[in-house]
């Protein structure tokens, strides 16, 4: 484990300056790098010491504001500890935030997130790696399809809505897929249900993707937030093994 340091940065994008949390080895030394999608929640404390973890594991860690045109993190305003049985107004400031992030500009995004890694001297040359929750999961599957050539290694934990029946759906980006997957699902997953998690797996598996999905018994969706009712340890540090095993395997 490395010492880190951390700090925020701005990215260039297509549609403005996107804010985001930047974590590295805090040895001067460019490092294998890896862009991290927040869950629906957004860029906040636990999402920075969850960078920091990877980061201490040897990675630089990138982890952007993804609602930045509806302003600078935290978008919505948070309780230090969240629970949608108290709080359900939440989510209902959130869910127009996710639907605004449609696919199209989900990848035109992570095109900016990805040159900014490529471009800055904490991160190595080569491909990098991806990892994401709830939302993210989608956007780690799409960002895995829409630049094959810059990540070699996708994962996803309790993720919602990755197969769906719809012409944009993240699972057919399959074809386009080079990287290795991981996906860690929630058990009993309202956003995911079984029928999603079938058509996910025959689509990877018919499209020659190196994958491994796992359901996680007894864990619900954002089963990684610590500060969320939806935590559990259990879970959480099973997502770690497979998460450090995948960047172990892709950088070596």
């Amino acid at each position: 484990m490395s010492a880190v340091q951390g700090q925020t940065v701005e990215i260039p994008t297509e549609d403005g300056t996107a804010d985001a949390y930047l974590a590295h080895p805090a040895d001067g030394l460019p490092h294998p790098a890896v862009l991290f999608y927040t869950d629906a929640f957004g860029l906040r404390p636990h999402v920075k010491g969850m960078a920091d973890r990877i980061a201490a594991a040897g990675h630089t860690v990138l982890v952007p504001n993804v609602f930045y045109r509806h302003g600078r993190a935290p978008v919505v305003e948070l309780p230090e500890f969240i629970d949608l049985s108290q709080r359900p107004e939440v989510f209902g400031r959130i869910i127009p935030l996710m639907q605004a992030l449609t696919p199209e500009l989900a990848r035109r995004d992570a095109g900016a997130y990805l040159r900014m890694l490529a471009g800055h001297p904490t991160a190595a040359d080569g491909p990098v790696a991806v990892t994401g929750y709830c939302m993210g999961a989608r956007l780690s599957l799409l960002t895995a399809g829409a630049y094959p050539d810059r990540v070699a290694a996708a994962a996803g934990f309790h993720g919602g809505g990755l197969a769906t029946d719809g012409p944009d759906s993240p699972h057919l980006s399959a074809a386009n897929v080079t990287a290795e997957l991981y996906f860690g699902h929630a058990d009993d997953d309202p956003s995911l249900p079984p029928e999603q998690i079938e058509r996910l797996e025959d689509t990877l598996t018919a499209a020659g993707v190196r994958h491994r999905c796992e359901v996680y018994p007894g864990a619900s969706h954002g089963f990684t937030q610590a500060d969320t009712d939806a935590y559990d340890a259990k879970a959480d540090e099973r997502h770690w093994t497979a998460l450090l095993d995948l960047l172990r395997r892709t950088f070596g």
